[in-house]
């Protein structure tokens, strides 16, 4: 079965969709509020929708909150190609300028925060702040994946995906089935609710979504030995200038604390690690109350400590 793109995607709320063109795509958006930009990118097998709780609390406090759809998801376009770091950086920043601010604070999940480490280091004046969540510097994700047992388990799903097609096609079997099962193994028990569970699995059902999902990871592996991926490595040696917040569930099943501990090492600007006790690798959603506070606690923060 596949899923209309506009009634997985245009879920009614407070916000208001549109479509912004960015880096020669166009990517789909949710806004609430008004004042300083927060951009939000999710992370897999997700859309822009696991920030609703926060796009409500940051209108609240004076902020315009934009939970864009990353290239290959949701309502955004999904080419054929795109899916290194380096490009979905400048799509991010691209979406940035598009909106008509010249910079915006950039929280990241997964994926998204992956996607934002890069953005902090490739365009340091587009991005004012950068949060962190679920997902350490690239540069120790790489070695992790390189030396460490216990996270080269975990994270299972990566290699898994290095198979040409028979990802894809498990990605959408049985209604998406393995969508939920993913949420289910990487978080805390008791989530993702029914509801939450049968959104995932639509929005993986659009069709081309499972193939881009499954080309993020592909470009991951395959590019550790090649060129491209040595290169981006050594970029990524640059230091982030910009205040960063990292936050990390202790129960996190696909990225283990222990990997993305250490990662200020990398951060020459103040640097606050958080571990949330009892949450997994979705802590905006398994825990949105405690992922709110800290989140706004740091952005009305003129001076954050390292």
């Amino acid at each position: 079965m596949t899923v209309p793109e506009s009634s997985a995607v245009n879920i009614d709320g407070p916000w208001t969709h549109r479509d912004i063109s960015a880096n020669g795509a166009r990517f789909h958006v949710a806004e609430l509020g008004e004042g300083p930009v927060v951009l939000l990118l999710h992370g897999f097998p997700e859309f822009w929708w696991a920030w609703r709780h926060q796009m409500e609390a940051l209108a609240r406090a004076g902020f315009r909150a934009v939970a864009m759809d990353l290239r290959g998801y949701g309502g955004s376009d999904h080419p054929p190609r795109g899916y290194d770091p380096i490009t979905l950086a400048l799509d991010v920043t691209g979406v940035i300028r598009s909106l008509g601010e010249p910079d915006a604070t950039v929280v990241g999940h997964d994926l998204g925060a992956f996607v934002g480490w890069t953005a902090a280091v490739l365009r340091p004046k587009l991005v004012r702040r950068l949060v962190a969540v679920s997902m350490p510097h690239p540069r120790r994700l790489r070695g992790a994946l390189l030396s460490d047992r216990k996270q080269i388990a975990a994270a299972s799903h990566i290699f898994a995906f290095q198979r040409p097609w028979i990802p894809e096609r498990q990605l959408v079997r049985d209604d998406a089935a393995m969508v939920e099962g993913l949420l289910k193994r990487w978080a805390a028990p008791g989530w993702p609710d029914r509801d939450t569970a049968d959104r995932y699995r639509r929005a993986m059902l659009i069709p081309g979504t499972a193939h881009c999902a499954a080309e993020h990871y592909r470009w991951l592996v395959r590019s550790l030995p090649r060129p491209d991926g040595l290169q981006y490595a050594a970029r990524m040696k640059t230091p982030v200038e910009v205040p960063t917040l990292h936050l990390h569930g202790s129960l996190d099943g696909a990225i283990l604390p222990r990997t993305a501990a250490g990662s200020g090492r990398y951060v020459e600007a103040p640097y606050r690690w958080r571990l949330l006790d009892g949450v997994g690798h979705f802590p905006h959603e398994e825990a949105p109350e405690t992922f709110t506070h800290e989140l706004l606690g740091w952005l009305k923060d003129p001076e954050p400590e390292r």
